[in-house]
């Protein structure tokens, strides 16, 4: 298999093992009903501000492995410098990040050299995180495709890798050589023999269903009003096993359609004519940007019934979209205009300038992640700049009445005031959009558990329970369940392993025979932590018990 190789890569092919241990420090709670509490709700839902390399390790005390999908849009290191989120790869903390870890050479690295050292230990600890079945989307562009796709055979395996997608999102009119009008989404997953063999095969039976459906009634009923009303009765009985064609509640005599379909044009002025409606005979609202098609196109489609008017002229006109017209796989080209990302975001925002040039249009997002979660999933974005991966889950779980929950992790100054503002105004309707009984915890990144020249000492100013989760993950490599069902040392039980943490912040603590009465768990294997221990070695290994220091300054003592 090819490698890479790149100047600073013997310095940062480690380096997520030196990244230390950081505590989650809970700042406010949000839910649309009660707005901002200071108390922390642990809905699953968590935007954490700060570094994401120190993020991402934080999170593995309680995530690894557990992560069903990671999207990431990271800076494409195109050279340009044009928006808040510095695209050059010499931001302040990524500059201070190589002085650190790569030291001198990182003086003679070029562009390409920085991004490879920026990206590789974050997907390692991505690939930690993610569970047994993850998958990983990468937007990215030409700038560092080859260069992506080779450390990702790295990490993941070659074999492993899924796809290459291609989201046609723009059109190129003034081509220097070749129009570049895509960009590309590398996806990978964890263990590809794990992976089911068509995602969203459920949707194709579905969608089967529908078609089934439809052809019986319009068999069935020559008038178009007792076809629509036996569609609506059948429709409502069986709305809830229909996803994601529960929004398919409409029927004429070329199937079963939605009517729900955007004709705005997403960013840029579009194109501005009249539509008349068929009742009031007034022009219809036009959309905020204009209309997405030139009129001969609209024409086009008002005479072959593709336009639904609302009752009135007040309602923006809606495109019909038929059943038979659904894609039952993820396809491997997207064309989605990449404009309508911005349009999102100004119409959150009332229309305010939010400084991103190209944010991720939802319906990307949405497009994604409905092949790739189920109902109770956990998606991770660790480069979330607005936040568009919260709002496509949100939006997803209205759809199927879901409960998946997202971590976002944004290392801006903006990770409160755009990203979790976005996250809020979504969560409490903007506009016409209906919101949503969500919550969230936001969180900053605190101290390190570790502290001293050489991080050997444990950082007592930490609340214990940290400090109890962090020897749990330490000793099993799963999330800590609180089991003290026994007493304040006992950790809990993890496959026949007994582990103790005895540990007082004012104290000494001692392994003896007088602390061996606390031991009342029956196992194959006892950990033990505490700061000595006097007990006899051949009866520690007659009992299988296996004694560890505990890290802390007792000069203090």
């Amino acid at each position: 298999m090819p490698t890479l190789n790149w100047i600073g890569k013997d310095k940062v092919i480690n380096h997520h093992r030196e990244v230390p241990f950081k505590i989650l420090e809970h700042k406010y709670g949000f839910n649309s009903t009660d707005g901002q509490i200071n108390e922390q709700i642990n809905s699953g839902n968590k935007i954490i501000h700060g570094d994401n390399l120190e993020a991402l390790k934080a999170l593995l005390p309680e995530y690894e492995g557990r992560i069903k999908c990671v999207y990431i849009d990271p800076p494409y290191n195109t050279g340009k410098d044009e928006w808040k989120y510095n695209d050059k790869m010499d931001h302040p903390k990524i500059k201070a990040w190589f002085d650190k870890v790569v030291g001198k050479e990182g003086e003679d690295l070029s562009r390409h050299d920085k991004w490879l050292c920026m990206m590789y230990p974050r997907l390692v600890l991505l690939y930690k995180l993610l569970n047994k079945e993850g998958v990983l989307f990468i937007s990215i562009d030409n700038n560092e495709l080859y260069n992506l796709k080779l450390i990702l055979d790295s990490i993941f395996g070659s074999s492993n890798f899924l796809g290459n997608i291609i989201w046609k999102n723009a059109t190129d009119n003034n081509p220097t050589q070749i129009a570049d009008e895509h960009e590309y989404i590398l996806c990978y997953c964890k263990n590809k023999a794990l992976q089911k063999s068509e995602w969203k095969s459920i949707n194709i039976d579905v969608k089967q269903k529908l078609l089934d459906i439809g052809k019986e009634f319009i068999e069935k009923y020559d008038n178009l009003n007792e076809l629509q009303a036996a569609y609506s009765k059948w429709f409502s009985k069986n709305k809830a096993y229909l996803w994601p064609f529960d929004r398919y509640k409409f029927i004429d005599y070329g199937g079963v359609y939605t009517g729900s379909q955007s004709v705005h044009n997403p960013g840029k002025e579009g194109y501005r004519y009249d539509i008349i409606h068929p009742t009031t005979h007034k022009p219809c609202k036009e959309p905020l940007m204009g209309y997405r098609f030139p009129e001969a196109t609209m024409s086009d489609l008002l005479n072959s019934g593709r336009i639904l008017f609302g009752k009135d002229e007040s309602k923006i006109i809606e495109l019909k979209l038929y059943a038979e017209e659904y894609r039952a796989k993820l396809a491997s080209v997207i064309d989605l205009d990449g404009r309508k990302g911005a349009y999102d975001l100004k119409n959150i925002f009332d229309n305010k300038t939010i400084p991103f040039k190209n944010p991720k249009t939802v319906d990307l997002l949405e497009e994604i992640l409905s092949f790739t979660t189920t109902k109770d999933d956990i998606v991770l974005d660790s480069f979330a700049g607005s936040g568009t991966t919260a709002q496509a889950l949100v939006n997803l779980n209205k759809q199927d009445g879901g409960n998946r929950k997202f971590i976002l992790i944004e290392m801006e100054e903006y990770a409160e005031t755009i990203t979790a503002e976005r996250v809020r105004r979504v969560f409490k309707g903007y506009n016409d959009n209906i919101g949503s009984d969500s919550c969230f915890d936001y969180y900053e990144l605190g101290k390190p558990l570790f502290i001293g020249a050489n991080n050997e000492y444990l950082n007592e100013e930490i609340e214990l329970e940290k400090i109890q989760e962090y020897i749990w993950y330490s000793e099993t490599k799963s999330a800590y369940i609180n089991q003290k069902n026994e007493n304040s040392y006992f950790l809990g039980n993890n496959e026949n392993l007994a582990l103790y943490f005895i540990y007082e912040k004012a104290c000494m603590t001692e392994l003896n025979f007088d602390m061996l009465s606390i031991i009342k768990t029956k196992a194959e294997q006892y950990i033990i932590y505490a700061d000595s221990c006097l007990l006899p070695k051949d009866f520690m290994m007659k009992n299988n018990i296996v004694f560890k220091k505990i890290p802390r300054d007792i000069t203090r003592f």
